[in-house]
């Protein structure tokens, strides 16, 4: 999965005690070179289509806790388990961060989401995280990254929109695609419509999953 090879010594000190820090927070789920290959896998998922590597430490601990996270509740098999959603679109810059962050407040604790991207941008659009601002909904916190298969063995509902073929099809989930402009290169003008639309229909998604509104 990663290669080792091409990073300094520094990143690779960096992202083993990433993977030391995280299996602290694992133990008795996932054994240290699990948790390690997670972890320099993700670094290397997200440095592959970045232009600025100062972060990629950073956003690698975060990507790979996502991806743990959603193994742990794929495994689930209590009568607690909540719904989840998996949210796509071609960059993970807009409207699947827009959806994800609609869904994630208003949806609170009774369901999980994750959001991904075929071809991720290099940071989240700009007018996407402002109107969504506006609402009181922060994405600014939020990163561009890759689909993973952890993310597809986890969601029960897979929401397309915009990435076409480029979104994989994995038998037994339930997918929908939402027709949606993208909001790239849109002004914060422009994009508070989309921002409406996407509300509008994670409401309806929720209703559809018995998911009570925050």
């Amino acid at each position: 999965m990663s290669d080792e090879t091409m990073m300094t010594p520094g990143t690779r000190a960096g992202l083993t005690k990433v993977a030391s820090d995280l299996q602290s927070k694992y133990r008795g789920v996932f054994g240290i070179e699990t948790v390690r290959e997670m972890v320099f896998d993700s670094y290397q998922q997200l440095a592959s289509t970045a232009k600025v590597t100062k972060w990629l430490v950073i956003g690698a601990e975060r990507f790979a806790t996502q991806r743990l996270d959603a193994l742990v509740y794929a495994e689930d098999r209590s009568d607690e388990k909540v719904p989840s959603v998996l949210f796509l679109c071609v960059h993970n810059a807009g409207r699947s961060q827009m959806a994800l962050g609609w869904f994630t407040k208003l949806a609170g604790d009774r369901a999980v989401a994750w959001s991904g991207g075929s071809e991720p941008e290099e940071s989240i659009n700009e007018s996407a995280t402002a109107v969504m601002a506006e609402v009181g909904v922060d994405i600014s916190r939020q990163f561009p990254k890759p689909w993973t298969d952890e993310f597809f063995k986890a969601a029960d509902v897979v929401v397309t929109m915009g990435c076409g073929d480029a979104c994989p099809l994995v038998p037994g989930k339930h997918y929908e695609d939402w027709d949606l402009d993208d909001p790239s290169g849109k002004s914060v003008e422009e994009v508070r419509p989309i921002r409406d639309e996407i509300r509008k229909r994670v409401i309806e998604l929720m209703a559809r999953l018995g998911i009570k509104q925050e």
